[in-house]
């Protein structure tokens, strides 16, 4: 025992003296085989600088006490934790730690075989270490980023934001730089968070994700701007607001699920949010509601419970264009839907062909969209003229 504890003592005297050196040697070593590290700025080549000096300090304290292995992570990482882990990934760590293990290597061959074998201990650990700080900073960032996105989430659904929405939006990662549109339906018992972000990201889309008690709520956000008008070919890559709704539906919990409008950027969103629980509230009134449901196909239900928007809706995307296109055709609407949507009853009291009432029923939807045969449709715009007479009561609704 003896001779050994000598032997000991004798190669910590010598490691302490070449310590400097071995540094010196590890950062040319990371200059000569590190593309990343000879692109750093000085500043942060001086913390990974530090970084690696610290390990080799840290390794003769280990080297003359293993029982110190659980303060390997502050000894090393503890020289500039916050330097190394905004500049330098997991796996550039990695590299470094291989570096400095080799340098050490061929500065010790033909001594002790013991402290070689004490060496490649130490690097398992500290490669550990290296490992627990990364997750442990990793873990307190996820918890920051669903703080940072529930705060975006609830603005976005108050419509109060500030100069500071944009970088917030911007820290979070967001990919989305086109249209968004809302959809909100009940939270499930357990939320695969992962799940929606997978399923997104396959339909080249983004999602802010944010639980409003039971309600869970999801921005979308298309990478690409949807185009209409462009060529057949293109348009197989983009995929509508609908279809990404869809796919993302297992990840609600049951109950209905309601999609707001588009809006053209993320800071219009509020609009869509305030259609999607406009809608969410009443869409149990529907009773073969699809799921998921547009927010725009309950434009009467929202409007029957008070919805300011979904009344604003009606008027100024179905009563107006038409009264301003043709009140003939507003009037031919208005008999049709009253006739229970007869044609020949239309057609009698207007005094015309009942191909002339077809024709118009279509004018009528080319002008507004919606097709008055279709029961739903009949609905929406039945509450329109409705709403629409009320608010502008000069306005013809009959032909005389």
């Amino acid at each position: 025992m003896p001779p050994i504890a000598k032997s000991k003592e004798q190669t910590l005297a010598w490691l302490k003296t070449v310590s400097g050196e071995l540094a010196s040697a590890t950062l040319k070593r990371l200059d000569d085989t590190l593309p990343w590290y000879g692109d750093m700025p000085p500043g942060r080549r001086s913390a990974v600088g530090l970084v690696a000096q610290a390990g080799i300090t840290s390794f003769i304290h280990w080297y003359d006490d293993p029982t110190s292995t659980p303060w390997i992570a502050a000894d090393v990482f503890g020289a500039a934790p916050r330097e190394l882990l905004r500049s330098v990934s997991l796996t550039q760590t990695l590299q470094l730690i291989k570096v400095t293990v080799e340098v050490v290597e061929d500065r010790v061959k033909g001594r002790d075989e013991s402290l070689r074998e004490a060496i490649l201990l130490y690097s398992r650990e500290i490669a550990f270490a290296a490992a627990d700080v990364y997750a442990r900073a990793a873990e307190a960032r996820g918890l920051w980023d669903a703080r940072l996105e529930a705060l975006v989430v609830d603005s976005i659904l108050s419509g109060e934001y500030d100069d500071e929405l944009p970088s917030r939006i911007a820290a979070l990662g967001w990919h989305g730089h086109g249209e968004v549109s809302v959809l909100v339906g009940t939270a499930p018992k357990m939320l695969d968070v992962d799940m929606l972000r997978r399923t997104a990201r396959h339909l080249d889309a983004d999602v802010l994700i944010g639980v409003q008690g039971s309600r869970l709520v999801l921005v979308i956000g298309r990478a690409t701007p949807f185009d209409t008008d462009a060529a057949e070919g293109s348009r197989a890559t983009q995929v509508a607001f609908l279809d990404i709704a869809s796919a993302l539906e297992p990840g609600f919990g049951d109950g209905h699920l309601v999609l707001g409008h588009e809006v053209p950027s993320l800071v219009e969103a509020a609009r869509s949010a305030k259609a999607a629980l406009a809608g969410f509230a009443v869409a149990r009134s529907w009773r073969n509601a699809p799921r998921p449901t547009l927010a725009d196909d309950l434009l009467p239900e929202r409007a029957l419970a008070g919805d300011a928007l979904a009344r604003a809706t009606l008027i100024n995307r179905i009563y107006r264009p038409l009264q301003a296109h043709s009140t003939e055709l507003l009037a031919t609407l208005w008999c049709y839907l009253d006739n229970g949507r007869s044609l020949e009853a239309t057609a009698r009291e207007l005094f015309v062909h009942p191909n002339t009432v077809r024709y118009r029923l279509k004018r009528v939807s080319e002008v507004i969209g919606w097709d008055a045969t279709g029961a739903r449709e009949s609905l929406i715009l039945q509450a329109a003229l409705i709403i629409g007479s009320i608010a502008e009561p000069d306005g013809p609704l009959r032909r005389r």
